[in-house]
């Protein structure tokens, strides 16, 4: 009995020493490392601090940042990323810091964002989020790699390209049709307009993706809503893999609950698709995003299958990519076109020129200059400022640089957007007449300097979706009304996953009587 007893002791004690050499492998060896090899070549970053990194840093840097009042003409790359902001004008355009033991390079060299991107040699890989934030995102086309990227990447450039975006403008029309209905009983009055958006694109992508309606979805969104709010609650925390397995935090418990709850939400929404099929009602699973999802799923060739996780994450990701991108951009525009009203005249003039009274169309959209002028410069001022992160997957050189493996990389898109050297000095303050001779001449010809929707293989899929579905809902609310900013509005401007005002955007709409 006490040999067994030694052997178990013995056993435990092996064991925990081997965890105890790995715990300070992944968390002293290697950091230090590769902040050795970092300096070594001129980068240079704050101080690493043992398990933590500089999450107690950001997180305090982050909370005295949203205490400070902010103008519409500030900066906002200090309120929104304080701990880049303070370490770039420190350490210079490149930089390292740490998350926890995780290095993260950040640059913001338009070259070497370029290079980065463009990863022509497949070695700068997306990089695997911690597990909150997989419970919200998944590993659906904007995190997997290799051959199933490729075929998600197929399916989706099915739906959001060509005829298949052309024949989603009835809906579209449809969806902003319904929510202007809504603002007649609200004209002279103070509207809420992020929070009509945020109504106003759950149901087009509800409609042309998923050929439901937001009611349909609507669990779906305040589930995914939920998450991430938690994902952003823990985005500067600490977390150790092997005692997470032991010992699962509220916050983690929860995450695995919303996502259960999403799961069952598609899962059911499925069985209506399938059911539809075996009980005669329809041919296929349908043309949509989603019925490609199903299909997929229901295929009998391996290589081809989905399996449930694979559609569930795909929904997740379309679901979120295709409603907050495009909520926050109509906002912010809207803001703007409130405050310079020099600029709403303009868009309203080419409207009018375009379609007169009559409701958008594929044809004019294509025509909007000044319109995509106004989108672009909203999209250099708030568009997403969370950086495009990457992993390094094997040594690799990168400019002057050399990189080792399992190195983060996050090219800065908001230090390009926000950057007077590119954009000159006036780089904070809203001018559309920037693009006015197109990108390419509003960046001088630098790739990198204008990225809101990413650069090279990896750019965002829906992309044309987003800006047609904007010009649509814009014109057809300044062929009906002026805008003007009310007195209760507060400029807020917070990052969670995208750039939204904290307390909403609050105008006031008076129509035009243009017979509507």
């Amino acid at each position: 009995m006490s040999g067994l007893m030694e052997l178990v002791i013995l056993v435990a004690c092996c064991f925990f020493l081997v965890t105890l050499i790995k715990f300070l492998y992944d968390y002293l060896w290697i950091p230090l490392r590769i902040q050795d090899i970092l300096n070594s070549q001129g980068i240079k970053g704050p101080p690493i601090r043992f398990i933590h990194g500089n999450n107690k840093e950001i997180a305090k840097m982050k909370q005295e940042a949203l205490g400070k009042p902010v103008a519409w003409t500030d900066d906002l790359f200090p309120r929104l990323q304080p701990h880049i902001y303070s370490w770039i004008n420190r350490y210079g355009k490149n930089f390292v810091y740490w998350d926890g033991a995780r290095a993260e390079l950040v640059i913001s060299e338009p070259e070497l964002v370029k290079e980065v991107l463009k990863n022509s040699k497949n070695i700068f890989q997306k990089v695997k989020l911690p597990e909150i934030s997989r419970k919200l995102m998944g590993n659906g086309l904007a995190f997997t790699e290799g051959e199933k990227w490729a075929k998600y990447r197929k399916l989706a450039n099915h739906t959001f390209h060509g005829e298949s975006l052309k024949n989603m403008t009835p809906a579209m029309i449809a969806s902003v049709e319904t929510m202007l209905e809504k603002w007649k009983g609200q004209e002279g009055q103070e509207i809420e307009v992020f929070q009509e958006f945020r109504l106003l694109t759950s149901e087009v992508i509800s409609k042309t993706a998923f050929g439901s309606s937001y009611l349909e979805g609507e669990k779906i969104f305040a589930l995914l809503y939920k998450l991430k709010i938690l994902v952003n609650l823990n985005m500067s925390k600490t977390t150790i893999p092997f005692i997470n397995k032991l010992w699962k935090s509220t916050d983690l418990l929860e995450s695995e609950k919303l996502a259960k709850g999403i799961q069952d939400c598609v899962i059911k929404i499925v069985k209506k698709r399938e059911d539809q099929v075996v009980n005669g009602e329809a041919d296929s699973f349908g043309n949509d995003f989603f019925g490609l999802l199903v299909d997929a799923y229901n295929d009998l060739d391996e290589k081809n299958k989905l399996s449930l996780q694979d559609l569930v994450d795909e929904c997740k990701t379309f679901y979120i990519a295709g409603q907050e991108t495009v909520n926050s951009l109509l906002g912010w525009i809207v803001l703007h076109l409130a405050i310079y009203g020099d600029w709403q005249e303009k868009a309203r003039r080419e409207v009018i020129d375009i379609f007169g009274n009559q409701n958008p169309h594929l044809e004019g959209i294509t025509k909007l200059k000044t319109m995509t002028m106004i989108i672009n410069e909203t999209l250099r001022l708030y568009g997403p400022s969370n950086g495009l992160a990457r992993t390094v997957a094997r040594e690799v050189q990168l400019g002057k640089l050399v990189l080792p493996a399992k190195l983060d990389i996050l090219p800065l898109n908001i230090g390009l957007h926000r950057d007077p050297h590119l954009w000159g000095d006036n780089v904070h303050l809203f001018k559309p007449e920037r693009f006015a001779d197109g990108i390419a001449k509003a960046t001088n010809y630098t790739a990198a300097a204008f990225l809101p929707f990413g650069l090279g293989p990896r750019s965002c899929v829906g992309m044309t979706f987003a800006t047609m579905e904007t010009k649509i809902a814009l014109s057809m609310i300044l062929q009906r009304y002026t805008i003007t900013l009310s007195p209760a509005y507060v400029h807020s401007p917070i990052l969670i996953l995208t750039v939204r005002p904290q307390h909403g955007i609050q105008v006031i709409i008076e129509p035009l009587h243009n017979n509507f």
